[in-house]
This record gives structure tokens, C-alpha cells and sequence, in this order.
């Protein structure tokens, strides 16, 4: 590069402000039509109409609201050096006398044009027009040119971080963080309880490696495959592997990424993002949340920002073949709200579902996180995997994480089994509130209510087996809990199971008011969950006797937060609730009627429960199945 090219260019808002001193010079200063070299003494009008009745005035010019005049030589001051005046756009000059201007206020005065002429007196008026253009120049050019001044060094500024990889990033580029070929170390071996999303995903790395196998038969790969699941199942890992697998770059960009200010900057940015991966084939594409782009259009030929970046996506997936070697990975967990048009074959012909792992994907999980750290003794995954029955992957890695954290606040340098079903109960109910002061009456009030809830689980059929009992505080608000955790995975649930779960809800409830005789807040979630479950059966699962298979209720958003919307009418709904109160009544009678039956047994099991504050599924079944220690009568109360 030459010196020439080396010099760095002076920017736009340089050159504007150099213009504007120039024009000002030339019309500000370049024609001033003040007297420079004269005096000036500033009279008022009655003097100078005195001066002009005497015949003593010899030029006389109007400008801007002001008279200036000067005197005949007879009238002038003492001589001086020989000064030139500016007058106008004349030059006078002086024969050694100082010449002085005299200025004077011009008043509404119709006859002074016919005193001037009468009195022989040279007169003129100058409307001052440099000035008036200056001041234009500076009321409206200035501000102008200031803002453009402005938005020319912000383009050049976000340009700039666009182009280094700043946080503002440019205009119109896709800022997608690209991983090369080879670079990628994520594989499928690092991906566990998701077989069949990786059987799904296998094709395409097998494409990726040997595309000529399917192009001599005759078949054309997805363009797009749609991984969508809930929160924390590993999407955004499985694109990683895939990308692993094949050993391509890989593209990884979020929707709200090609969110901008200015409405077709989106847009710009699929378009770069896309000629980067043509240039890059064969590589993957990875859209992470592409709800934020992808949402169904409203029909009303709307003209936002979002649906044209959606419309752009929409071309560029049709613009490449299927065997360009470009391949375009998307996850989202609200499939439900995405454009029709994305999802048709030819765009994201795939849809692979990346659910919540079962029992042994959990164990698998679980295996994977728990290599990567110190453990010793003898450690059982399989119970840990069996009690975080809706885990996700993510959750288990919070999991084994706590556990590496509480050996070390413990001063161990290894996990063990504790730390780990320790950890459990952090990622389920948070810490324990060590600090919290509990009185005698509100512990036995928490250990009732929670043996009231294992009594009444054990002694139904179908219900879950207990794994543990506590009335430890917890940071997430639980005084206490009592954990529940099937020997097997369980995809189904009959109406007897159903109901069992809603009388072990209420058994809390029951053991408060059967031994106390009063009720507390401490069962508002039990509440909350058997009003759920009842709800449930009676307007999606079919298991009313009333409305039989009737679906009164639908799932709006199955991956985030299960919320659901009514489709019936009032009356409808009214008779639903009423339903819904008799059926929790009902269960409530029965978990009673259950604690009456077993009262010594709810007794013995609390006070245990209080000396102890935690104790196992297996010393509650023992205590529940060894005959009676103390008889207790069955109208005592706890003091």
C-alpha cells in the first residue's frame, strides 16, 4: 500500500462544517458594509433632522432600521491623518480630516425621501442581505448539519464495532459466531437420553460426510430440521454435536439477534448470514429461539420489522437446493406459534422433538456430568435418576453440580451419595434456612401435616411409594416437605391414581385439622395442585361421569408453563367447578377417614418426625408396619 492510500479519509461531517466557514466568510465578511475605518457616534432623530434643515448633511444610507449619515466637509471634526472610509459599496476618501458617521434610529417618517431630495443630500438603502443569509445559515443550516454530523459518526462507529465483533454490532450483518470445521468437540457420545432425536439428526451428518450417496440415488436431504422441546433438554447441545459429528463449521446466531431499530436491518442480516453459509458449504446453520423471528403473521399485510425478516428467512430457504450442503438447524419451545409457511416441506421439513428424558436417560445424564468430577464410596445413580422424575438435562447438571459444591462447604475433596440426594433437595426446594426460628407448636403443626401426606399415600393403592419426610425450612418458602418417587418410569395414569394423588394432596390438610382441630396456610400449594390434577380430569382427560368424553379445556403452550384456556360456555364452567369441589371434597373425606383409622400410627410417626426433622421412605415404612410402641387415645391432642 502507498503513502497516497495509507492517509486516512477525512469524514463526511469534516467537509460539511469546512463549507459552511466558507460560506459564512463569503457572506458574512466578505462584504461588511459597516465603516471600518470611520467613528462612529450614535445621535438621536431630532438632531439629525436639525442637521438636515441646516443643509450640513452630505450622504445619507438606510440600513436595516438604521440611518447613517456623515456631515460636509465644513461641519467635520479637526483634521486627522488621511483615513479611508468604506461607505456602502463605495470608498471615500478623506482630505486629513477624520471622518465621522453618525447613526441614527429610522422612524416612521413618510416625508423624509422629499426633505433628502430637497435638501441635494445623496441617499441609498442597503437591505443588509449578508447578513439576513447568515443568519438563515445559522438558524437552519447549522442545526442540520450538526445532525448529520451525528449520524454520520454513529454509522461509522457501529460499523466499526459490527466489523470487529463489538456488542452493538453493524448494520446489516448477521454477527453469526462461527466455529470452524474440526473445531467443533461436541459429539453425540456427549448427548444422552435423546436416541431418538440423534437416529432423527444421524442422517444428516451421514449427508454431510458422503452427500454423493444421495445425490446418485436421487434424494435431496431436509433443508431445515425444527428441534423443539421445553427448556433445558439440550437443543441448542444437539446442534453442537451434529456439527461435531460431521466435522463442518457451524453458524450459531439467536433470533432476537436479527431483532433492529430499523426496519429492514433484519432482514439484511438473513441475507449475510445466508451468503456466509454458501461461501462456508457444506456447514450447519443454528437459529436458536427462532420464535422471536418466526411468529404467525397476523394477516393484515402488516410491514414491521419482524415480519420482514421472517419473509426474508422464508426466501432464503427456498433460494438454496437441498443438496448445496448447507443445512439450517432451529430450536424453539413454542412450536405452536410459528408461521405455517416455515414449517411446510421444503423449509424445516424435519420436526424432532428433544422431550424430557425418562428414567434410564436420566441415569445416562446424570453418568455423563458425574465423570467429570471426584466422587468416592459407592454411588447410585439410579436412585438419584428415580427421585428427579421431569428433570431435565440441565436441571441434572445443576444437580451434580450442587453436589460437587456441598462436598467442598463440607471440606471433603470427593462426592459421595449424600451429596448428591443432598442436591436433590436444593434443586427441588432450595437451601435450608438454618437461621429460621420455628416455635414448639408450628414444628408439630409442619410434622403433622407432612406424615399426614406419607400416612395417607401409604395406605392407597396406586400411590407413589415415599422416599423422604422433612420439615426442614427451605429457602424456596417450604417448611417442609414429604418427596414421593416411583420404583418405575410411569407414562400413563388411570382415574384411581388421578384421585389417590388428590387424597394424598389433602392428607396435610386432613392431619392439621383432625389432631388440632384448626387449619393453617400451610397448605395452599397442596391446594393449588389438587385443583389441578382434579380440574384436569374432569375437562381434558374424560373422567367425569357427567360429561364423559367432552375436552372442555386445551394446552396452550405444552413446553412453557402447561397454561390452558376454557372452550365452553358459563353455564359449562359452573358446572365444572362445582365438579371440581365435589370430587376434592370427596378425596378429602377419604384422607381423613384414613388418619382417623391410623391415628396411633400418625402420632408415633410425628414425634419421630420432630426429634428427627428428616427421615427415610424405609424408617417411616418400618415405624408404619412395627406394632404400636405407646397406645395413644385416639381423641388425644399434641400439647
Amino acid at each position: 500500500m502507498d503513502e497516497k492510500q495509507a492517509k486516512p479519509r477525512r469524514p463526511l461531517w469534516f467537509w460539511l462544517f469546512v463549507g459552511l466557514g466558507v460560506v459564512v466568510l463569503i457572506f458574512g465578511l466578505g462584504a461588511p458594509r459597516a465603516l471600518s475605518n470611520a467613528s462612529e457616534e450614535e445621535v438621536t432623530y431630532d438632531v439629525f433632522l436639525t442637521a438636515l434643515e441646516e443643509g450640513k448633511v452630505q450622504e445619507v444610507e438606510l440600513k436595516s432600521g438604521t440611518l447613517y449619515y456623515t456631515l460636509k466637509e465644513a461641519a467635520q471634526p479637526a483634521p486627522t491623518a488621511a483615513p479611508q472610509l468604506n461607505f456602502g459599496f463605495r470608498t471615500l476618501a478623506g482630505s486629513g480630516r477624520k471622518t465621522t458617521v453618525y447613526t441614527v434610529t429610522a422612524m416612521d417618517d413618510p416625508d423624509l425621501v422629499n426633505r433628502l431630495h430637497a435638501a441635494g443630500v445623496t441617499f441609498s438603502e442597503n437591505p443588509g442581505t449578508g447578513n439576513m443569509l447568515l443568519l438563515v445559515l445559522i438558524q437552519y443550516a447549522v442545526p442540520i448539519l450538526f445532525y448529520v454530523a451525528i449520524f454520520s459518526f454513529l454509522f461509522r462507529r457501529m460499523g466499526k464495532l459490527g466489523a470487529g465483533g463489538g456488542l452493538m454490532g453493524g448494520l446489516g450483518k448477521s454477527n453469526a459466531r462461527s466455529i470452524e470445521g474440526g473445531e467443533v468437540k461436541t459429539t453425540f457420545a456427549d448427548v444422552a437420553g435423546q436416541d431418538e432425536a440423534k437416529e432423527s439428526l444421524q442422517e444428516i451428518v451421514s449427508y454431510l460426510h458422503n452427500p454423493q450417496e444421495y445425490t446418485e440415488i436421487g434424494a435431496r436431504m431436509p433443508r431445515g430440521a425444527l428441534l423443539i422441546g421445553p427448556p433445558g433438554t439440550g437443543k441448542t447441545l444437539m446442534a453442537r454435536a451434529v456439527a461435531g459429528e460431521a466435522g463442518v463449521p457451524f453458524l450459531s446466531i439467536s433470533g432476537p439477534e436479527f431483532v433492529e431499530l430499523f426496519v429492514g436491518m433484519g432482514a439484511s442480516k438473513v441475507r449475510d448470514l445466508f451468503k456466509e453459509a454458501r461461501e462456508k458449504a457444506p456447514c450447519i446453520v443454528f437459529i436458536d429461539e427462532i420464535d422471536a423471528i418466526g411468529k404467525k403473521r397476523d394477516g393484515f399485510g402488516g410491514n414491521d420489522e419482524r415480519e420482514q425478516t421472517l419473509n426474508q428467512l422464508l426466501s432464503e430457504m427456498d433460494g438454496f437446493e437441498g443438496n448445496s450442503g448447507v443445512v439450517v438447524l432451529a430450536a424453539t419451545n413454542r412450536p405452536e406459534s410459528l408461521d405455517k409457511a416455515l414449517l411446510r416441506p421444503g423449509r424445516f421439513d424435519r420436526r424432532v422433538p428433544v422431550e424430557l428424558p425418562d428414567q434410564g436417560g436420566r441415569e445416562a445424564i446424570l453418568r455423563i456430568h458425574c465423570n467429570r468430577i471426584k466422587t468416592e464410596g459407592e454411588i447410585d445413580l439410579a436412585a438419584i435418576a428415580r427421585i428427579t422424575p421431569g428433570a431435565s438435562g440441565a436441571d441434572l447438571a445443576n444437580v451434580i453440580n450442587e453436589a460437587a459444591l456441598c462436598a467442598v462447604r463440607s471440606g471433603r475433596h470427593a462426592v459421595t451419595q449424600k451429596d448428591l440426594e443432598d442436591s436433590v433437595d436444593v434443586a427441588l426446594a432450595g437451601k435450608q434456612r438454618k437461621s429460621m426460628v420455628i416455635s414448639q407448636r408450628e414444628k408439630e403443626i409442619i410434622a403433622y401435616h407432612e406424615v399426614g401426606h406419607a400416612l395417607v399415600a401409604a395406605k392407597q393403592k396406586g400411590a407413589s411409594p415415599v422416599h423422604k419426610i422433612t420439615i426442614i425450612p427451605r429457602t424456596s418458602g417450604a417448611l417442609g416437605f414429604t418427596m414421593q418417587a416411583d420404583e418405575d418410569e410411569r407414562f400413563l395414569m388411570d382415574k384411581q391414581e388421578a384421585f389417590a394423588k388428590i387424597v394424598t394432596l389433602t392428607g396435610g390438610r386432613a392431619a392439621e385439622e383432625l389432631c388440632f382441630d384448626s387449619v393453617t396456610t400451610g397448605a395452599s400449594n397442596d391446594i393449588e395442585q389438587a385443583t389441578s390434577i382434579a380440574r384436569a380430569m374432569i375437562t381434558r382427560y374424560g373422567m367425569s361421569e357427567s360429561f364423559g368424553m367432552t375436552a372442555f379445556e386445551q394446552m396452550v403452550n405444552p413446553y412453557l408453563g402447561n397454561d390452558t384456556t376454557m372452550n365452553c360456555s358459563q353455564e359449562t364452567a359452573a358446572r365444572i367447578d362445582r365438579e371440581v369441589i365435589a370430587l376434592i371434597d370427596k378425596a378429602y373425606d377419604q384422607a381423613k377417614t384414613i388418619l382417623k383409622d391410623n391415628r396411633s400410627k400418625l402420632d408415633e410417626i410425628a414425634h419421630v418426625l420432630i426429634a428427627r426433622e428428616t427421615i427415610t421412605g424405609q424408617e417411616f415404612m418400618d415405624i408404619l408396619n412395627a406394632p404400636v410402641a405407646l397406645p395413644v387415645s385416639p381423641e388425644a391432642k399434641p400439647e
